[in-house]
C-alpha cells in the first residue's frame, strides 16, 4: 500500500507554552491511539488543527510549531479565533452535533456558520492536496469535516478516500431538516469507503442517499454515476491491554503509593465495608442523559430503602462548552438534582452522590473503573460510548455489572449488559437493583464474555479492518476499470470500427441514450442526440437500431424524422426504416385482464406509482414513489406475480424502477439476432444499461462489442459510466 494520511479536526498532540518555547504532549484519546500506529506505519501525515488560535501566534511561533509537529509527521491547519467560533463551536457543534443526535430543538441554522464550515473544510482539503499524491490513501474523520472527502476527490480522483463518522447518522426524517443536506451528502460521497460504528447509522445514511440522490444501492454498494462507493459498519474499540495492565499495576501498589483518590476510596470501604459503588462518567452534554440518570437513581433510593447508606453514586461530569446557554442550564439542573438527592437521603456519615465536575487523569479513571461495582451508562443518544469498554477492560477480577442505554452504539456489542431505555426511570431503578444483587458467578460469566469480545476487537483491529476494507474497495473499483472504455481502449475499438465494411449497431434508449426521468414521457430526445444519431446513420456502412422496452407509438413519434430502425417492447415489434411495423414473434394480450387488477392494487397502495400499458405488456413504474416503500412493494409485487404467471407463459422483467409483465419467449437478444438474420455484418455493437440488455450481450456473437452503461456487474465486454459518456463515445465514433 502507498502512503496513508489521516485527517482529523485535531492533531494527536497538544502544545504547551514554556519559557524556552513550545513542547508537545501526546494525546491519549481513542482516535489518537488507534491512528498513530496506522499513519506512521504507512509513512503518511496527520493533518489537523494544533489546538492553538492562530491569532495568538507570531510568525516565529508558527514556524516553531510547524517544525515541532513536522518531526512527528504532522501538518497543521491554522484556524483563527473567529473560524473556531463559527466552524467548530458554530456549525459543527451547534448544527451538526444536535441534529445528528436528534436534538432538533437545539439546532442553529446560521448561514454565516455554514459559510465558515465550508471555508475551513476547504482549507483542510487544500492541506491534504499539498501532501497526497496519486495512489495515496486519505482517511478523514468525523462530523467537523463532512465536506472534505468530496473536495479531495474532485481535485485528485486517483487518491483513495475513506471517511469515518464517530457520531450517529440520523434517520432521513431528521437529516432532511437541514437546509444544506445535499451539500453534506455530496461531501461524504466523495469517499470511496464510509464507515459507521453500527449498522443502524449505515442504514440511515444509505436511506438518505437513496431518497435525496436517487442512486441505486446494492447491499452496501452505492452506484453513484461513475463510481462505486461502499458503506460499512466498524464498531470502534479501545486499547484494551493498556487499561488491563494499568488496572493490574494500580492494584499492586501499596497504600502509600496509591493516588489521593484511591486512598479516599480505601478509607470509604474501611469505614463501610459493605458499601457499594455505582460509577457514572460522562462529558457534561445534553446527549448523555445525566439529569435522567440522577432522577433514576433518586427513584432507586425511593423504591429500595434497604440500600440507604449502602450505595454511593460516583458521578464524574467532565466540563464541556461551559459558555453555551444549553450547557449552563444543564449544569444548573445537574447541580440541583445532586443537592436534592444528597439533602433527601444523605446524613452526616453518608453522601449518596459524590459529584465531581472536572476531568480526571487516566490512572484515576482506571481506579474508579476497578473499584466500582456497577457502571451506569445511560446516554440519550451516543455514537459508540467507549466508557463501557474501558470499564470492562479494567475489571481484573471479572466482577462488575454494566447498566447500559439501548441508545448507545456500544449496546449492539454488549448483550451481556443490562440494557435499559434511558428515559424510563423505573426500568433503570430496577436494573440497578438487579445489578447490585446479581450473584458473583453470574457477574463473572457475563464479564468474561464481554472481556473476550472487547479484547479481540481492539482499536488497533478496528483501524486495521478499515484499512483492509479500503483496499477491498480499490479492488472492486479496479474491476470496473478493467472493462471501462479508456482512451487506449477506444483507439482499439475505433480501429475495428473504421476497418469494418458493414456494421450493425443496437442502442438501448432510456438510461443509455438519455437519462431517466420521473415522468417517462419527459425523456424526449434533444438536438444533441438527434445530431449524434444522424451522423452515425449518414455512414452507409452503419445499420443503426434503437432497441427499447418502450411502446412503438412513442418511439415512432420521437424518431419520425430520423432514418433509423426501431425494435420496441423488448423485441415484440420491429420497424425497419421505410417499412411497416411487424411482430417478431407470435404474442397475445389475453392475459392482461388477469394481471391488470393486481398492478392497480399496487398503484393504490404506492403513491407516485403508475401503470403503463403497451400492446403486449403491462409495466408498473415506481420512479416517482417513495424509494424505500416502493422497493418493499416491488418485492411484494414480484412474489404475487410469480404465483400468477406460471401457467400463462408470461415473464416478469425488472428494469430501472419498473416491473414489466410480458409474453414469454421475447427478449432483446432474440430480437437482435432475428434482425441480423443471415446478413453478413462484420461489426456488431450493442449498448444498454439494465438487465434486459444482458440478454442482448449474451446472445449476440462472441466477437460482438457489448457495452454496459453504468457500474453494475455485467456480461458485456466493456463499460461506460453514464449517458454523457455514451454520447461522447458515439460522437467520437461518428467523427
Amino acid at each position: 500500500m502507498s502512503k496513508l494520511h489521516i485527517v482529523a479536526n485535531r492533531l494527536p498532540y497538544s502544545l504547551v507554552k514554556e519559557e524556552s518555547g513550545y513542547s508537545l504532549i501526546e494525546s491519549v484519546g481513542g482516535l489518537a491511539t488507534g491512528m498513530k500506529s496506522v499513519y506512521t506505519e504507512y509513512g503518511g501525515k496527520w493533518i489537523g488543527w494544533s489546538g492553538v488560535n492562530s491569532d495568538d501566534l507570531s510568525t516565529d511561533d508558527s514556524a516553531e510549531i510547524d517544525s515541532l509537529l513536522s518531526e512527528k509527521s504532522c501538518v497543521t491547519v491554522p484556524l483563527s479565533e473567529q473560524e473556531i467560533l463559527e466552524y467548530y463551536e458554530g456549525f459543527s457543534n451547534k448544527t451538526v452535533w444536535p441534529l445528528f443526535h436528534y436534538f432538533t430543538q437545539y439546532v442553529d441554522y446560521s448561514p454565516e456558520n455554514w459559510k465558515a464550515y465550508k471555508r475551513v473544510n476547504q482549507r483542510f482539503a487544500d492541506r491534504v492536496l499539498e501532501v497526497a499524491e496519486d495512489g495515496d490513501t486519505v482517511w478523514v474523520h468525523d462530523y467537523q469535516l463532512l465536506l472534505v472527502p468530496g473536495m479531495i476527490k474532485s481535485m485528485k480522483p486517483n487518491v483513495t478516500v475513506g471517511f469515518f463518522l464517530h457520531i450517529p447518522f440520523p434517520s432521513y426524517e431528521v437529516f432532511r431538516i437541514l437546509p444544506w443536506r445535499m451539500e453534506l451528502l455530496e461531501g461524504m460521497l466523495g469517499a470511496d469507503l464510509l464507515g459507521f460504528h453500527i449498522y443502524d447509522y449505515e442504514r440511515h445514511f444509505l436511506s438518505s442517499v437513496r431518497r435525496l440522490y436517487g442512486y441505486e444501492i446494492a447491499f452496501n454498494e452505492i452506484h453513484a454515476e461513475d463510481r462505486i462507493i461502499k458503506a460499512d459498519s466498524f464498531p470502534m474499540g479501545i486499547d484494551y491491554d493498556k487499561f488491563k495492565k494499568t488496572s493490574a499495576a494500580v492494584m499492586q501498589k501499596t497504600i502509600q503509593e496509591r493516588s489521593e483518590l484511591h486512598q479516599e476510596l480505601e478509607k470509604y470501604f474501611m469505614t463501610s465495608p459493605n458499601r457499594r459503588l455505582i460509577l457514572s462518567i460522562d462529558r457534561l452534554d445534553y446527549t448523555k442523559g445525566i439529569p435522567q440518570r440522577l432522577k433514576a437513581f433518586r427513584k432507586f433510593m425511593e423504591k429500595y430503602p434497604e440500600f440507604h447508606g449502602k450505595v454511593t453514586l460516583i458521578m464524574l461530569a467532565v466540563p464541556s462548552r461551559g459558555q453555551v446557554e444549553e450547557y449552563m442550564m444543564l449544569k444548573k439542573e445537574v447541580d440541583e438534582l445532586v443537592g436534592n438527592i444528597n439533602g433527601t437521603y444523605g446524613s452526616i456519615n453518608y453522601t449518596p452522590v459524590w459529584y465531581f465536575y472536572r476531568a480526571m487523569p487516566f490512572e484515576n479513571l482506571v481506579e474508579l473503573y476497578n473499584m466500582s461495582d456497577v457502571a451506569l451508562i445511560t446516554p440519550l443518544r451516543d455514537g459508540m460510548n467507549l466508557v463501557a469498554k474501558e470499564y470492562v477492560a479494567s475489571r481484573g477480577n471479572q466482577t462488575g455489572v454494566i447498566v447500559l442505554s439501548e441508545m448507545a452504539g456500544v449496546s449492539k456489542e454488549m448483550g451481556e449488559a443490562i440494557t435499559i431505555n434511558p428515559i424510563n426511570e423505573d426500568e433503570i431503578a430496577e436494573a440497578l437493583y438487579r445489578a447490585l444483587t446479581m450473584p458473583i458467578e453470574e457477574q463473572k460469566e457475563r464479564m468474561g464474555y464481554l472481556q473476550e469480545r472487547i479484547q479481540r476487537y481492539s482499536v488497533f483491529k478496528w483501524a486495521g479492518e478499515f484499512v483492509d476494507a479500503l483496499e477491498n474497495v480499490k479492488r472492486i473499483q479496479k474491476e470496473f476499470l478493467v472493462k471501462k472504455i479508456t482512451s487506449s481502449v477506444f483507439e482499439d475499438l475505433n480501429a475495428k470500427y473504421n476497418k469494418a465494411k458493414k456494421r450493425a449497431i443496437f442502442l438501448d434508449y432510456d438510461g443509455t441514450l438519455t437519462s431517466f426521468h420521473k415522468n417517462p414521457q419527459e425523456a424526449t430526445p434533444n438536438e444533441e442526440l438527434y445530431t449524434i444519431l444522424n451522423r452515425l446513420i449518414a455512414d452507409e456502412r452503419n445499420t443503426v437500431t434503437i432497441i427499447s422496452g418502450r411502446d412503438r407509438y412513442t418511439l415512432e413519434k420521437w424518431f419520425a424524422d430520423v432514418p433509423i430502425n426501431l425494435i420496441c417492447e423488448h423485441g415484440v415489434w420491429l420497424r425497419k426504416y421505410g417499412e411497416e411495423w411487424q411482430t417478431l414473434t407470435k404474442v397475445n394480450n389475453d392475459w392482461m385482464p388477469v394481471i391488470r387488477p393486481v398492478l392497480e392494487r399496487f398503484v393504490d397502495r404506492t403513491p407516485g406509482s403508475f401503470i403503463e400499458e403497451k400492446n403486449y405488456s403491462l409495466v408498473w413504474h415506481y420512479r416517482k414513489a417513495e424509494p424505500e416503500q416502493s422497493l418493499i412493494r416491488a418485492n411484494e409485487l414480484k412474489d404475487e406475480l410469480l404465483n400468477l404467471v406460471g401457467n400463462l407463459n408470461l415473464e416478469i422483467m425488472e428494469g430501472s424502477k419498473v416491473i414489466e409483465v410480458k409474453s414469454g419467449g421475447i427478449n432483446k437478444g432474440i430480437a437482435a439476432n432475428q434482425f441480423i438474420n443471415n446478413e453478413k455484418f462484420d461489426y456488431l455493437m450493442a449498448m444498454g444499461d439494465d438487465w434486459t440488455d444482458e440478454y442482448m450481450f449474451k446472445e449476440l456473437q462472441a466477437e460482438a462489442i457489448t457495452v454496459k452503461v453504468g457500474i453494475q456487474r455485467t456480461s458485456a465486454n466493456y463499460k461506460l459510466e453514464s449517458v454523457d459518456a455514451v454520447r461522447k463515445f458515439l460522437k467520437q465514433l461518428s467523427e
